[in-house]
């Protein structure tokens, strides 16, 4: 049976993509007690990376956020997985932002709002979280944007 986040997915035309498989030695989520930890999340669609380089160079900021919600789309994906498939069990706790950036590109939290805007509209009270947003000198596969997480069963 269908539950209220499910709900509120179709509702935003959001389809969950299945999660994703590690990339290297690590697990994509761990279940710790009551918390859910995911690891860093690119922007994937399809077995690919959608948005690659840097921002204040090439990708513009609106791109930015783009590869953020994907980014949390994927994190939901993997919360999914890890809450045996019902996402009313679950409630965010902290998002961890790294953006791809030239030196002095300085607008680190408004690309990672694309990831927080999503988890709060498909989460709603249970989605405000904690966050941090930091610039990288780099990032995997050239990915924009990577995004982690921690999430609680309820």
């Amino acid at each position: 049976m269908a539950g209220t986040v499910d709900e509120r997915l179709r509702a935003l035309g959001i389809a969950v993509p299945s999660p994703a498989a590690a990339a290297a030695n690590y697990v994509p989520f761990l279940i710790s007690g009551s918390l859910i930890f995911v690891a860093g999340q690119l922007p994937m669609e399809a077995g690919k990376v959608r948005y690659t380089g840097k921002l204040g160079g090439p990708i513009s900021l609106e791109d930015g956020q783009k590869a953020a919600r994907l980014c949390a789309l994927n994190i939901i994906a993997q919360v999914k997985a890890a809450a045996g498939g019902n996402l009313d069990r679950v409630r965010a706790v902290r998002l961890g932002g790294f953006v791809n950036a030239t030196p002095d590109f300085a607008d680190h939290p408004k690309v990672v709002n694309g990831a927080s805007d999503l988890i709060g509209q498909v989460f709603e009270d249970l989605g405000r979280h904690a966050r941090a947003a930091v610039g990288a000198g780099s990032l995997p596969f050239d990915a924009s944007v990577e995004v982690e997480a921690i999430f609680e069963l309820i």
